[in-house]
């Protein structure tokens, strides 16, 4: 019998990416209210209480009035892929490959992980558990993102008629709301001093984390954080390490095809008292919709695998 999934703000940029993953799945049944019903609140509380999954595509205010709409009697399980529950109480962080996939499996309230918070924990989270890195250490995060992360209103501003702009840094107030999120599932003393930047292009995404190696007290070397990072996602079919990286440059396509998967790449001086952690990745696949998907066969008992783009 088919799982019952309700995507309450399924016309949005994450939710129709999550519709479309799901659209050929028989395991999964879609709830679907019509335009006239999908604000009624009273026809989202019904969806909401009676679908086995409830993911929710909505702004962090929506998000928390949704997931107040759900009785603890019911059955609902919930992934929202909101910034409202990421460091919550009572809330599993949706990030399996840190978490553990029984964690998420067992878990009723399931938090997406944001699409920069994605790449910078990927490649820190574990490099901080193993010791390679100090905890204690200032971090420094540079990142940019296709313009679909914004959502519709971004989309507009890059896409409207006489949209002429070819590059955008924000989060200016030194308060993003990635912030917390970074800090918290990485374990560190200190948050991360982040830098977000929009480029023209739809999809795609590159998070850097560079590292004055040298100025810490233990030293670490480079290729010691590559292999740490190998061995920590070993046999992981969505998150790969670029082994012995020689590469010159890393792009972003203006028409990138949809990817779930991700590549980490460690690069190094000679000497190795600098490195330049970073990952590549698609902001609306495993930054977003793709994650959700991840997490929401695992939480049906699936290979988790299923249904992702991974290339």
């Amino acid at each position: 019998m088919a799982h019952t999934v309700f995507i309450d703000g399924a016309a949005g940029t994450t939710g129709l990416e999550i519709r479309d993953r799901l659209a050929d799945r028989n395991e999964f049944e879609l709830v679907v209210l019509d335009d006239a019903r999908r604000k009624d609140p009273a026809a989202r509380r019904e969806a909401l209480n009676d679908s086995d999954f409830a993911i929710l595509c909505l702004p962090d205010d929506a998000a928390i009035e949704a997931v107040a709409m759900i009785d603890p009697s019911s059955k609902t399980r919930v992934i929202d892929a909101s910034t409202a529950h990421r460091v919550a109480d009572g809330w599993t962080y949706g990030f399996p490959e840190l978490v553990g996939r029984d964690a998420v499996s067992s878990a009723r309230f399931v938090s997406n992980p944001g699409c920069y918070p994605t790449g910078f924990l990927a490649l820190v989270a574990p490099l901080v558990r193993a010791g390679q890195l100090p905890a204690d250490w200032p971090y420094t995060c540079n990142a940019v993102s296709g313009y679909s992360g914004g959502g519709k209103a971004l989309i507009e501003r890059f896409e409207g008629e006489g949209a002429d702009i070819a590059f955008r840094t924000y989060g200016l107030n030194l308060a993003h709301k990635h912030g917390p999120e970074m800090k918290v599932h990485a374990g560190l003393d200190h948050v991360v001093l982040f830098a977000p930047s929009v480029v023209p292009a739809y999809r795609g995404m590159v998070v850097e984390v560079p590292l004055h190696v040298g100025a810490m007290a233990n030293d670490p070397h480079a290729d010691a954080l590559r292999d740490a990072l190998l061995a920590f996602y070993e046999g992981s079919s969505i998150v790969m390490v670029s082994r012995g990286d020689t590469a010159s440059e890393l792009l972003i396509h203006r028409n990138a095809e949809p990817s779930d998967s991700m590549t980490l790449h460690v690069f190094g001086n000679e000497g190795g008292w600098n490195a330049r952690l970073v990952a590549v990745l698609d902001n609306l696949g495993k930054g977003a919709s793709g994650a959700a998907v991840q997490n929401l066969n695992i939480m049906a008992g699936l290979p988790e695998c299923t249904g992702l783009r991974l290339i």
